[in-house]
């Protein structure tokens, strides 16, 4: 794992298999209505997170950055996956009205998954206060990159992309349609863009200084997470079929029992 375009790789496959995994669980619950049970099974991925991360903080070991780098996916894969199962997402779950002032719209979109920010707000606010100054920082900013990316993706999805992808969002989480706008382009985009390139710019020049091999390990985890992000943004764009790099491991969807179908259960 010393080598960055081995790291790199690894970044791309844990990245595609815990998107992967969370989907698959939340498919799972949304088709035998087991959210709250999912939620709380998984718990335990969540606590290893937690404890890999503290661990962490002074191994400065490439297998330490590796362990920092998957621990804070297993707590920012845990909270996303309480969001999609609509355990932890806002007060708001009605579709949102159409030609309402746009302040109004805001409060709406926001009260659709207040909780869940609040509570990824203070996971952030938590791994810094443990982990600022550590020697092994690597856990501590991928979980900031993926925060702030994440924070950037719904900032556009509100403002308005051209492509909108909610194949995947499961029946207690349909109401999020009506918040997202489909638009041309929107003025968050171009911000977004140039702060993640510039961020995988600062990473690449930190991967070409350092000489250690934990560092190398690390810088290279984090260039590859942040330009998955960028790539994320780009794809809200690009016409290009990004659902299928987990459609095919993914149960079908429920689907509404048709009239003749109830009548027969009778």
């Amino acid at each position: 794992m010393t080598s960055p375009w081995i790291a790199a790789a690894f970044a791309l496959f844990a990245w595609w298999f815990s998107t992967g995994a969370i989907l698959f669980a939340v498919r799972l619950a949304d088709r035998h209505g087991r959210g709250a049970f999912v939620t709380v099974a998984s718990l335990p991925i969540l606590a290893l997170g937690v404890w890999g991360l503290i661990y962490t903080f002074h191994d400065v070991t490439p297998m330490g950055a590796v362990w920092a780098f998957l621990s804070a996916l297993a707590v920012w894969g845990w909270i996303e996956m309480a969001f999609l199962t609509g355990e932890i997402t806002g007060p708001n779950t009605s579709d949102c009205p159409e030609d309402i002032p746009e302040w109004e719209r805001f409060i709406r979109a926001w009260g659709t998954l207040a909780y869940h920010e609040i509570l990824l707000t203070a996971a952030l606010i938590a791994v810094l206060w443990a982990g600022w100054g550590a020697e092994n920082a690597f856990g501590l900013w991928t979980f900031v990159v993926l925060y702030f990316a994440r924070i950037s993706a719904k900032l556009n999805l509100y403002a308005g992309v051209p492509r909108i992808n909610t194949e995947f969002l499961p029946a207690k989480l349909q109401h999020l349609k009506s918040h997202f706008r489909l638009a041309p382009l929107n003025w968050i985009f171009p911000i977004s863009i140039t702060a993640l390139s510039f961020a995988v710019a600062c990473w690449l020049e930190r991967l070409y200084a350092v000489s250690a091999p934990g560092e190398i390990t690390g810088f290279a985890l984090l260039a590859a997470i942040t330009a998955l992000a960028l790539l994320e943004h780009w794809l809200m764009v690009l016409p290009l079929p990004d659902a299928k790099l987990w459609r095919w491991m993914l149960p079908a969807p429920k689907t509404p029992k048709t009239t003749r179908e109830m009548a027969d259960g009778l």
